[in-house]
């Protein structure tokens, strides 16, 4: 990569994650980014999840977010200059913290990326949050428990890290649009609409697709088979078509189920859940880990090892891919860039700077001139070939379409589109069940479709001839698929030296596991989201789905990357983002702390090592399955503190507790009781309200199912109604984040299978005795093959 985003300046003014996480991004790939730092520095260049040792030192991960940037002392208020040279400005001040429209109005071709944590607006916006409280407002807490059990948080502060990825694709598409028109653009990112869309599923479309009767009860949303014990760890299984399932039988000695079909469908799985799970453990527990994900591999069910801070750095693809490299300053080791463009992973950058470590050495700049005119959503005019299935590769090529790129989004009648399979379980409302599928409806909105059999010399045709008009062209299978229709690297570049070619394997086009399959949760398997995900007395818990969406930004993120390197250069790239990679990238924090310090992170159930006290607590009318109502309480900071015990008349059983953090652990029990006693009584609401008064973090356990009726989303308009033929009219999640210069994200409906077959074509100079002659060898067509 010569050029990358060398021309960009992106100012950071954020702590935490997800700001930090965007610009290092940035840095990766080229720009400078210049953070601006209080007097007192960041709080995470002392900040160790096992309490290390720091020393002198700052804090592993602030170097691994913080690497390639430059450091200045100072306030945005202070820095006008400095912001008139910038390209992009990255903060996260509460709102009303300063005049953001004025700010806008002295720098009119500035990029502003707002990141809170319920965005600028809505009745949430300015409450005290972390992640836990997040999680429990966007409905992920609530779905992930075990039957009759406590709901438990994603571990590894998940929702930052992908609100990370998804506030740097919104920055660096609008400074692209700037780029273009001159005009800057304000981004109101909210963090809490990134963890409704990324950690549930679609489960609340789901819900609409079943005509949303009255929620009753909790909902244990449960994968099984999942984890299981071996003799020496975990087993991490992902088995979602029948013949993984059916396979699966093999893999653990039982081929007379396969016959009896007692445990075929999940339902039945989970009405006979304990006896299920001790026929699958009786076996895997007589063999080793490596035993079973050998065969497991034989058999080509996706399945990998529950990895945690030591094991992840010892895994044989990653040390044959080079996933982690030793930090630029030394002392520990972090995850490699998660993408390579023409076969190179953006180079080592700086060390991390010294707080003000270039006070006074940041160069005058002046912002490029627009190279178009008028102002238009900044992918418009580019063309994206989405050969891509279920959610990873979708949902990156969504984001795109929504950002203006015309995407068509290819499967054949011989093999649908992945995820259309989910809209088997709703087969008995839907006859044309492929069409219902939750999962694919939210992830393919605003795209063409259409239907090739890639198999065929004449599908073969027309796709070569899509790809010679493309821009880009985005795929996720196994990297035997598209090598096995010869489209590799060299034949698209000869279709097309411009068209950008994105490929998205699970783990990887090189290394042993190359051939192998993984899903999402076989990504937070061996990445060791699972390993920080359930409760202390119970074993490694799945997170349900952060690790697609996550790896699709990243993909998404590198194309744009690669689009700026295109425009320096006039030749497309080939850009390879493995799923297990991204998945890494948002993981650092455990491989940094192991590696600086020798300890390992582990669950901490509701609890996490930066709050204290943390958990959930029953409030009035609360019973655990029938009617849960859960408060949600994360307390950070010691002013957070005294408000919460001045709330709860500081009684007496806390008198020992201190104000610090460590305090607060050492007495977490104690606390626990007393939140709980205090609130058993109390209406949850008036609970919250209070709380949120005195600025401390707390929310509701929403139910995944309701999220169209959160006040906060309606607010925001991240739910928009799209019209289906087959589904008909769906509230369907959008991006989420504002552009001040878009009113909606969502403009066209998921197609249904083959719907723009005859409009793709035309476009391509077929005519209808052309078109006609295709459908009848069953190159296109409108309706799958087989049903």
């Amino acid at each position: 990569m010569q050029h990358g985003l060398r021309n960009l300046r992106v100012v950071e003014c954020a702590t935490g994650i997800a700001g930090p996480y965007a610009g290092k991004l940035f840095a990766d790939a080229g720009a400078d980014v210049v953070k601006l730092e209080p007097e007192e520095g960041d709080p995470l260049r002392r900040w160790s999840a096992t309490a290390g040792d720091l020393g002198d030192d700052d804090a592993p991960l602030f170097r691994y977010l913080n690497a390639g940037k430059r450091s200045v002392v100072g306030s945005l208020e202070s820095q006008d200059a400095l912001l008139a040279g910038a390209d992009l400005l990255i903060e996260d001040a509460a709102p009303g913290a300063f005049d953001r429209e004025a700010l806008c109005a002295r720098h009119p071709g500035l990029v502003a990326l707002t990141v809170t944590p319920y965005g600028l607006t809505g009745p949430l916006a300015g409450r005290a949050a972390t992640d836990f409280t997040l999680q429990a407002e966007c409905g992920s807490t609530g779905a992930r428990m075990r039957p009759g059990g406590v709901p438990f948080q994603a571990g590894g502060r998940v929702v930052e890290w992908a609100g990370g990825c998804f506030a740097a694709v919104a920055g660096l598409a609008a400074v692209r649009g700037a780029r273009a028109s001159g005009s800057g653009e304000h981004i109101d990112f909210s963090l809490h609409a990134t963890g409704g869309l990324v950690t549930n599923a679609y489960l609340d479309l789901m819900w609409s697709m079943v005509g949303r009767p009255p929620i009753e009860g909790a909902f244990a949303n449960v994968e099984t088979p999942s984890i299981h014990r071996t003799r020496d760890g975990y087993l991490g299984v992902t088995a979602y078509s029948a013949q993984q399932f059916s396979d699966f039988l093999l893999l653990i000695g039982r081929p007379d189920l396969r016959d009896s079909h007692e445990f075929d469908e999940l339902p039945q799985r989970l009405a006979r859940l304990e006896e299920w799970e001790e026929i699958v453990e009786s076996h895997t527990r007589e063999h080793t880990t490596a035993e079973l994900v050998e065969l497991g591999q034989v058999l080509r069910v996706p399945v990998a090892p529950v990895n945690d801070g030591k094991s992840v750095l010892e895994h044989e693809q990653l040390v044959a891919r080079g996933a982690f490299v030793e930090d630029p300053s030394g002392g520990f080791r972090r995850p490699a860039a998660p993408y390579r463009i023409d076969g190179e992973s953006p180079g080592p950058p700086r060390p991390a700077p010294e707080l003000g470590e270039h006070d006074g050495d940041i160069e005058e700049r002046t912002r490029p001139a627009p190279t178009g005119a008028g102002r238009k959503l900044p992918l418009e005019g580019v063309r994206i070939l989405d050969a891509t299935t279920w959610w990873a590769g979708p949902i990156a090529t969504q984001m795109l379409a929504m950002l203006g790129a015309d995407v068509i989004h290819i499967e054949s009648t011989k093999r649908i589109d992945g995820s259309r399979s989910v809209g088997g379980t709703l087969k008995a409302l839907h006859p044309e069940w492929w069409e219902a599928s939750f999962i694919f409806l939210s992830a393919n909105s605003n795209k063409r479709g259409i239907t090739l059999d890639l198999g065929h010399p004449k599908g073969m045709e027309v796709f070569e001839k899509l790809v010679a008009g493309a821009d880009a062209l985005v795929e996720n299978f196994s990297p035997r698929v598209m090598d096995g229709f010869g489209v590799d690297e060299k034949r698209v570049r000869e279709l097309n030296p411009a068209c950008h070619y994105v490929r998205m394997p699970a783990f990887g086009l090189d290394g042993p596991w190359r051939e192998h399959v993984g899903f999402a949760s076989t990504m937070e398997q061996m990445a060791g989201l699972s390993w920080l995900t359930g409760h202390v007395d119970d074993q490694p818990r799945i997170q349900r789905g952060p690790c697609d969406p996550i790896a699709g930004m990243h993909a998404a993120f590198a194309l744009l990357v690669a689009m700026f390197e295109g425009e320096a250069t006039g030749r497309g790239s080939f850009v390879e983002c493995a799923m297990i990679e991204a998945a890494l990238a948002v993981t650092a924090e455990q491989v940094a702390e192991y590696s600086a310090f020798g300890n390992l992170m582990s669950r901490w159930g509701n609890r996490s090592a930066h709050a204290a006290p943390q958990g959930l607590y029953g409030c009035r009318g609360h019973h655990i399955t029938d009617t849960p109502r859960w408060l949600a309480l994360s307390v950070a900071s010691e002013a957070q503190w005294e408000a919460l015990s001045g709330w709860l008349g500081r009684p007496a059983s806390l008198a020992e507790v201190g104000s610090d953090l460590a305090s607060r652990h050492a007495h977490h029990d104690a606390i626990d009781a007393a939140i709980a006693a205090f609130v058993a009584d109390r209406d949850r609401e008036e609970c919250i309200a209070q709380l949120e008064a005195l600025g401390v973090p707390c929310g509701r356990v929403v139910d995944s199912r309701s999220l169209t009726d959160h006040p906060q989303l309606k607010a925001r308009g991240f739910m928009e109604p799209l019209d289906h033929a087959v589904a008909g009219s769906q509230p369907t999640m959008g991006a989420p984040f504002r552009y001040a210069s878009v009113d909606r994200w969502l403009h066209r409906a998921a197609p249904v299978v083959g719907e723009h077959n005859d409009e793709i074509l035309r476009e391509l100079g077929y005519d209808d005795a052309a078109i006609a002659a295709l459908r009848e060898a069953n190159v296109i067509g409108e309706r799958p093959e087989g049903v």
